[in-house]
């Protein structure tokens, strides 16, 4: 053999391995599946070796594959680990402009503070610079170049970008204590608050599409605001009920100036990394999803962190 085997094209054996197939494989790996086949085939002529059973029903490794992919798979994380050590110390030597992320406003005010103080903890050299926006002015960055990663609540994210997932949020219907929700005995129907004047974030906000996606339809919108904290003061004003972040609203409902109402919607969503170019983020970018899906996992459920729902009036 004369020349090494393309490190890619190992990652692409040891998914189809992972994942049953060439098909899912080139999916996970972010690739089309025309190009996929056509670097299985250069490997397998590179090693002089039969990889794949190709058939009608798809591709699947065969026997002397399976033998290559655990060889392999020593390779590419072999190649992972220099790619993030060069990353690293390439940030470390240079200075380089620090990492630029673009948040969500409930992501910004309530997750990525306690992100970033376990960031600077293991790198403490490192330098980050934030934007706070509404979801879909944060894909609008990353599109453009001005972000490195992003942090989203919408449900939707672009198929143009990769994503994980890296918390979990709840939203609640909030009211202020007169309203007459505060005070009833059942939980507020679909249909009611689908019918109601509401304190809403504005359109592009994942608050906002996820409000929308829940209740099928467009909420009817009494003001929109560009924030948590002004639909929040809105609503403590009794100016209308709202459907926010439990992050934003546990405070004010623990202090009694907000009632959390139950409600027959289910409001939980997905809290997003987003991120454009490899599919594989390196340096500081990975690091920060990588503390953020620790830190979600290390809180674990609501009653668990001690905080407990409060009761009706």
């Amino acid at each position: 053999m004369s020349t090494w085997p393309d490190v890619t094209a190992l990652e692409l054996l040891v998914a189809v391995a992972d994942h049953g197939s060439l098909a899912a494989a080139a999916r996970v790996v972010g690739t089309a599946q025309p190009n996929a086949s056509r670097s299985m085939a250069r490997l397998e002529r590179s090693l002089g070796v039969t990889l794949l059973h190709r058939s009608t029903r798809g591709s699947t490794l065969t026997p002397d594959g399976l033998v290559v992919t655990e060889w392999a798979r020593d390779v590419v994380d072999a190649a992972r680990r220099l790619a993030d050590g060069v990353s690293l110390l390439a940030h470390d030597a240079s200075r380089a402009a620090p990492l630029r992320v673009s948040a969500s406003q409930t992501v910004a005010e309530h997750l990525l503070p306690r992100w970033l103080a376990e960031l600077r903890r293991t790198h403490p050299d490192s330098r980050v610079k934030v934007t706070v926006h509404n979801s879909q002015d944060v894909v609008q960055d990353l599109r453009e170049g001005a972000a490195d990663v992003g942090f989203i609540e919408s449900p939707d994210p672009p198929q143009d970008m990769h994503h994980e997932v890296v918390a979990r949020d709840e939203l609640v219907l909030v009211t202020h204590p007169q309203h007459p929700w505060a005070r009833c005995d059942r939980p507020v129907t679909a249909a009611e608050l689908a019918a109601a004047a509401l304190i809403t974030r504005e359109a592009g906000s994942g608050t906002r599409t996820a409000l929308d996606l829940a209740l099928g339809q467009p909420a009817v919108s009494l003001f929109e605001m560009p924030s948590n904290a002004a639909v929040r003061v809105s609503v403590q004003s009794g100016a209308a009920p709202a459907v926010l972040s439990r992050l934003a609203v546990d405070e004010a409902v623990a202090a009694g100036t907000l009632v959390q109402v139950p409600t027959e919607l289910h409001l939980t969503r997905e809290l997003r990394a987003l991120w454009g170019g490899p599919r594989r983020t390196r340096g500081l970018a990975a690091e920060l999803i990588a503390v953020a899906q620790r830190t979600d996992e290390d809180t674990g459920p609501r009653e668990a962190r001690g905080v407990v729902a409060p009761g009706r009036i």
